[in-house]
Order: C-alpha cells, then sequence, then structure tokens
C-alpha cells in the first residue's frame, strides 16, 4: 500500500500555487528516512512571480506607520502562539526534533522575537534634527531598503525565518523567503498563518533547491539578500550580490571555543557543555563543540564529559527521554561520520562514534580528545552531537587556540577569577561570548559573527537596522 504524500505549495502574492512548470521534490522526515510530502522545485518563473508580488506590495507596506506594522507582528506572534500545537508538529516532521524541547525551548523564543521586533518597529533612533550648517536644518530618515530575498537553513527552519522575516517586516520591507529543501513544511504552514494578517506580497515564500537561492540573489528586484547557511553558500552569495550591488546580511559557520579554565566548576561546566553540545544534534553554529581545558584539570574533565555523553540519550520525537533527534539528512550523516573517521592516530574517541539504529539518520553522542589545533575535526565545522577537547597550558594558549580557527561567531569562558573573564572575553575574537554559560540568546541582544562567520546581526535593535538605509534631508531656512 503507498501512501500519499502531502502537497506542499508556494506562497506567492497571497495564493498558494504550485511551481510553475511542476516540478517537485520529496520532503523526508530524518527520524524514520521516509518520505512524507512534496515540495514545490521552483525555478525563474516562479521566483519572477514572487519578486514582482513583493515589488508590487512593498509601496503600500512601506507607507503603513510604525503602529500599523506592530499590530500586524504581535497579530502574527499571537496566531503562532495559538497554532503552537501545529508548528511544533510541523517542525518535528521536518527535522526529526523531539516534540517536547521544541515546543519548550523554540516555539516561545521565536514568539518572543516576533513581539520584539514589533516594539522596535516604533523605536527607529538617529541623531536629532539641528543646524549643522548656518541657515540649514538636517534630519536623519531610516526608510525600509526594499524586497528582501531571504534563504533560511535547514537546523531551525521555523526560528530562523521568523529571524529573516519578522525584523524585515517591522522595518517596512517585503520579502521572498525560501526554506530548505528538506524542511519546508514548517515555514509553508507559518505562511498559512500569516495569510489572514498581511497584505497580499508582503510576505512571500517558495521553496526549491540551492538553484532557486541563486536565482533568488541574482535576481533584480531584490534590494537586499539575506542567508544563514554554510561558509560556501554565503560566499557563493555574497558574488553574486555583488554584481548589483545588493546589500548582504551573511549569519554562516561556527566553531565555537570552550575554555575551560583550572578554577571551573567542572561538575557544572561538563553538564552544561553536553547540553549545549548536543542539543539539536550539535547542528547549530553556536553548539559548545570544540572545548579547551587547562592542563591540570584536562582528564578529570574528559572522563566527566565521557559520561554525560554516554548518559545522554538520542531517539525518535515523541520519547520524553531524548536531548535530541537524528541529522537532517543523509549527507549530513555522511559529513558527521567522515570526520570521526579520519581522525588522526593520536586523537581517541572517549565516547560514541558510531551511527545509532538503522532507521533514520541518529548518531551518537559523541566526545573526542588527544587533539592537535591543526587536525580537521578542530579546524572544520562538523556541525553533529561531535565535542572535541584539547587541553593547553595558559592564557595565553587558550586565546591562541581559541582564535585559531577562520570563524568568530560565538564562544564560551568557564573561570571564577573575574579579571580573567573579562580579559577574555576582550581577547577572543568572537560575535558572542557567554561567561559561566553557553548558548543563551535573547531578542534584545545582537547575534552575528566575524571573519568567515559573515557580518550584520540577527535579533536585537543591530538586526532591526540592518533591514534599514539611512536618507540624510537638508532643508534651508531661508526657503
Amino acid at each position: 500500500m503507498t501512501t500519499e504524500l502531502r502537497r506542499l505549495r508556494n506562497y506567492i502574492g497571497g495564493e498558494f500555487k504550485d511551481a510553475a512548470d511542476g516540478r517537485t521534490t520529496e520532503v523526508v522526515n530524518p527520524a524514520t528516512g521516509e518520505a512524507y510530502a512534496t515540495a514545490p522545485l521552483s525555478g525563474q518563473a516562479d521566483v519572477d512571480a514572487a519578486m514582482a508580488a513583493a515589488a508590487a506590495a512593498f509601496p503600500g507596506w512601506r507607507d503603513t506607520t510604525p503602529s500599523e506594522r506592530q499590530k500586524a507582528l504581535l497579530k502574527i506572534a499571537d496566531a503562532f502562539e495559538a497554532r503552537a500545537d501545529e508548528l511544533v508538529a510541523a517542525e518535528s516532521e521536518n527535522t526529526g526534533k523531539p516534540l517536547g524541547l521544541t515546543a519548550s525551548e523554540e516555539l516561545p523564543p521565536m514568539v518572543d522575537q516576533i513581539r520584539f521586533f514589533a516594539g522596535a518597529a516604533r523605536l527607529l533612533e538617529g541623531r536629532s534634527a539641528g543646524e549643522y550648517m548656518e541657515g540649514m536644518t538636517s534630519i536623519i530618515r531610516r526608510e525600509p531598503v526594499g524586497v528582501c530575498a531571504q534563504v533560511a537553513p535547514w537546523n531551525y527552519p521555523m526560528m530562523m525565518a521568523v529571524w529573516k522575516f519578522a525584523p524585515a517586516i517591522a522595518a517596512g520591507n517585503t520579502v521572498v523567503l525560501k526554506p530548505s529543501d528538506t524542511t519546508p513544511a514548517s515555514t509553508v504552514l507559518m505562511a498559512e498563518i500569516i495569510d489572514s494578517v498581511l497584505p497580499k506580497g508582503v510576505f512571500n515564500v517558495i521553496c526549491g533547491d540551492r538553484e532557486t537561492g541563486k536565482a533568488m540573489v541574482e535576481h533584480s528586484t531584490p534590494a537586499m539578500a539575506s542567508i544563514t547557511g554554510s561558509v560556501r553558500a554565503g560566499m557563493q552569495v555574497a558574488e553574486s550580490a555583488s554584481k548589483d550591488v545588493k546589500r548582504v546580511h551573511l549569519e554562516l559557520g561556527g566553531k565555537a571555543p570552550v575554555v575551560v579554565f583550572q578554577d571551573a566548576d567542572i561538575a557544572k561546566a561538563v553538564e552544561d557543555i553536553a547540553v549545549a553540545g548536543y542539543f539539536n544534534a550539535g547542528q547549530d553554529c553556536t553548539a559548545a563543540t570544540r572545548v579547551l581545558v587547562h592542563e591540570s584539570i584536562h582528564d578529570e574533565f574528559v572522563s566527566a564529559l565521557a559520561k554525560a555523553a554516554a548518559d545522554t540519550k538520542t531517539g525518535q520525537p515523541d520519547d520524553e527521554d531524548v536531548l535530541y533527534g537524528p541529522l537532517n539528512n543523509p549527507n549530513q550523516l555522511k559529513q558527521v561520520a567522515g570526520f570521526i573517521e579520519r581522525l588522526p592516530a593520536h586523537a581517541k574517541v572517549e565516547a560514541g562514534g558510531h551511527q545509532v539504529g538503522e532507521k533514520g539518520y541518529f548518531y551518537a553522542p559523541t566526545v573526542v580528545s588527544g587533539l592537535k589545533q591543526d587536525d580537521e575535526i578542530i579546524q572544520n565545522e562538523v556541525f553533529g552531537p561531535v565535542i572535541t577537547v584539547q587541553s593547553f597550558t595558559d592564557e595565553a594558549q587558550a586565546v591562541e587556540y581559541a582564535n585559531g580557527v577562520e570563524f568568530a561567531l560565538a564562544s564560551s569562558v568557564w573561570t571564577k577569577d573575574h579579571g580573567r573573564a573579562m580579559r577574555m572575553s576582550k581577547n577572543l575574537d568572537f560575535g558572542c561570548v557567554w561567561i559561566n554559560t553557553h548558548i543563551p540568546l535573547v531578542a534584545e541582544m545582537p547575534h552575528g559573527g566575524f571573519k568567515k562567520s559573515g557580518y550584520g546581526k540577527d535579533l536585537s535593535a543591530y538586526g532591526f537596522e540592518d533591514y534599514t538605509r539611512i536618507k540624510h534631508v537638508m532643508t534651508s531656512l531661508d526657503g
């Protein structure tokens, strides 16, 4: 007996549509490895239609007042909250994530972030009007940039969609958003919910693959391209956008150092790092996956972390005891396994290091020790439930090792010494430094990195301002 697959569709100009040429891709539940839906494989005609709809809607949405945009976003937040169970179910089917943790750890922050940007819509700041030249008054206008082409990743499909559309729409822009080809279901559901709130064309969703995203970025209509994804994808977007000088917002990879000094509370550090490293199967650019431990406590720490890994459970979404679900797709499973298979002889697998079960794309919580700074697994992003451990001798070496990668998104320091914590936070070359914790995010504070982790900020007033442009208006007092 063949089970009929659910049919997902694009959302363009307030209407749900198939791809113009009828092409589709299968959407697979990574917890089972089985297809459960089809989604449009959008081509140039679909991108053209979505961009046209967003462009047509822009003048009207641009001219709404901040209070009107705030009201709309608050309605969206309320609607998401009212349909939380549906969103969680769609996200879990998208990703294989545990239902309970998705409901408690992802949906509430999402809703809160929408409400934050609703408020931010009414709090744009700039220089005060004044006479900076005799006989002339200057004012600053903050304006929306226009149509925004946005590409969201597969690790947090719902939340990253919010990080994209909420600040853009709050600032008066219109949006064409593409979810990952492996995780479109929750974004399409969001479009269904948003349909009753926003004017047609303000928010559009097109499904598709890498070529669809490329067509969006290269399209002449958008004034801005925003992507959360791999460094390779970000570089391609930046190159494509440069051809017509589009504004670009990039949130890319990470390789977060977790620096544990000898005076740290080892039990607390191990407990928190294990959660921050394995949550979402380590598929998080800020995951606590690269631990640097002072040599005097190295062996004790590794032993405790290996035990924590052994006590961490992965499994099906409806199992309330699991911390994380499967990797997103077979290619990601192959990538993670490949890092372990290629480990140098001096490395030691302290826990895990293998696939779990025969169904779905599950990988065991893994700890690897004995590593050197130039090892592949230290320098490159694994994006899986793998925590590496290195030892360091002093503060200077800790900083050298921590900064000695191409990524610069997030980091953490574990110490009871306030002065050391402040020195480390100054010297760590990362967009975020947590002290005695790792991974908490709040809507009011910016998230974004340096170096190959990209540029531009998500969340916060800084993230909101990224979706605005600045115009100087000067008028003669004699006219």
